[in-house]
């Protein structure tokens, strides 16, 4: 999905780190037991495990561009959508928020293009620049509905 968004400019990885790997669970509570009690709190245990975002050999949290970085969290969504799919046999509404904030024009177009598809159900993107979003709707859904929410009222000065 990351691949199909950036158009294979980044190698991308994704995997898990626990700290329990390295010693067994009931070892290393027993080696922080004194820290533990110091801190009032464990330092052990899968709260501190860590799921790793990788491009190429760098952390996408730490080293990746922002672009980059919600490139992943959309693409993560989109796998979450074809999980949902592939166990229950629906198709859930997406909702990509504020979807060209932090995105390039290509890689807009190139999500559009994904979620437009017949795979896709229901499609919610809110943006705060209709004419730029609209623009980009353009040539990709036969069936787009446009809703404009405008409540001045709800801006306060």
């Amino acid at each position: 999905i990351y691949s199909h968004i950036s158009k294979d400019r980044d190698q991308v990885d994704i995997s898990y780190s626990s700290q329990l790997n390295d010693q067994e669970f009931a070892v290393a509570l027993n080696n922080s037991f004194q820290k533990d009690l110091a801190l009032q709190y464990s330092t052990q245990g899968i709260h501190k495990d860590d799921i790793l975002l990788m491009i190429g050999d760098k952390a996408v949290k730490k080293y990746g561009s922002q672009g980059q970085q919600k490139t992943f969290v959309i693409a993560l969504k989109l796998a979450q959508f074809d999980f949902i799919l592939a166990a229950k046999g629906i198709k859930p509404i997406l909702l990509l928020d504020d979807i060209f904030d932090k995105l390039d024009d290509s890689r807009v177009k190139y999500l559009l293009e994904l979620v437009a598809g017949d795979k896709f159900g229901q499609l919610f993107v809110t943006h705060t620049h209709k004419e730029r979003l609209l623009e980009m709707f353009k040539g990709v859904s036969k069936d787009l509905k446009h809703h404009e929410i405008n409540y001045p009222d709800l801006v306060k000065s």
